[in-house]
């Protein structure tokens, strides 16, 4: 099989590898679409996040593609079922993982960083990390619903985002342009803050009320009339300090703020910031398996555009420049189509 090889160096390769077996609880997929995320850049450089990295590592853990044979004792997928893949592979037997939420199993490993990846013709994962992908789902639409829209609807179920509440996104990338469609299809208000032109006009593609390039005064003062100033709802995936710290300031009393984006350090003010303010804020990073369905099946009743994120469709031989691309920040949400 063909497959994209990330050695470490910041270098990109396409190489042939022979065809992988699926072991016991394992399945072998055919791979039909598979996403390059930002978080992509990590492996590109040779850092390591979790685990031990294999050889001639393979990215890619935004995955759909159809069965194509299961080891013994997977019995939860057949043969040509359509699936989308589920990037933590877990224990299956903590509390976490009999919860669903593979991903804090304290045995995690992530499909693309410390087991081989999608970026290829094929892939080996557990039969329990394939989720069933509606036929209303073209494969490139069921790999970004993984990763970026799962983990939007995730998060914003949880801040219970509704018709009632306006809604600042912060940082328009792929993340935070699932988090404006996401939050258009729940009825919301939507204000998008970029500072990159070509961002907000795509916010303003997928519904967002207003688009901005910068936090103003209009936004410190949403609800004013309300008795209170700022936006209901913070959902901050740039992971910039800055913007960090401004959505904790901004958000109204009461308000609620979800941290999408990944940074390393944020000073706080507790008794500003959430005490006197009553603020709940919460960590979003991916989903729980069982909800997928229910994902799934949001973005089909409420049309949510999911193709209008997708701003590149290429072949694995597209590789090292969709990795320069990627690297440049001169590309958004790229997809190799197999």
């Amino acid at each position: 099989m063909k497959a994209v090889v990330l050695p470490g160096d910041e270098t990109v390769s396409v190489q042939s590898f022979e065809d992988p077996v699926p072991g016991a609880g394992e399945v072998l997929i055919r791979v039909k679409a598979t996403a390059v995320c930002g978080s992509d850049l990590t492996a590109l450089r040779g850092e390591q996040v979790v685990g031990t990295r294999p050889e001639r590592l393979v990215p890619g853990h935004e995955v759909a593609g159809i069965v194509e044979a299961v080891g013994p004792g997977a019995t939860s997928v057949a043969v040509g079922d359509r699936v989308a893949v589920y990037l933590a592979i877990g224990c299956m037997k903590c509390e976490n993982c009999r919860a669903g939420n593979l991903m804090l199993c304290p045995e995690v490993k992530i499909l693309g960083f410390d087991v081989q990846g999608g970026d290829a013709e094929l892939v080996v994962v557990p039969a329990v990390n394939c989720m069933r992908l509606p036929d209303e789902m073209s494969f490139a639409e069921g790999a970004v619903a993984t990763d970026m829209f799962g983990t939007q609807y995730s998060a914003q179920d949880r801040l219970g985002v509704s018709g009632a509440d306006t809604v600042v996104v912060s940082g328009l990338g792929p993340m935070g342009a699932a988090a404006v469609a996401i939050a258009k299809a729940r009825g919301a208000r939507v204000i998008a803050i970029d500072p990159v032109e070509h961002r907000r006009e795509l916010g303003l593609r997928l519904g967002a009320d207003v688009v901005l390039p910068a936090v103003n005064d209009e936004v410190r003062t949403i609800g004013i009339g309300r008795g209170h100033g700022g936006p209901d709802v913070v959902i901050e995936c740039s992971g910039n300090v800055r913007a960090q710290a401004a959505a904790l300031e901004m958000v109204r009393p009461l308000g609620r703020v979800a941290f999408v984006g990944e940074s390393r350090e944020l000073k706080i003010n507790p008794s500003e910031h959430f005490l006197r303010k009553l603020t709940t804020v919460i960590g979003a990073w991916y989903f729980p398996i069982w909800q997928f369905d229910e994902i799934t099946q949001f973005l089909i009743e409420r049309k949510v555009p999911v193709n209008e994120i997708i701003s590149h469709r290429l072949t694995l031989d597209d590789a090292p420049k969709a990795f320069e691309m990627l690297a440049a920040r001169s590309a958004e949400k790229m997809v190799f189509e197999l």
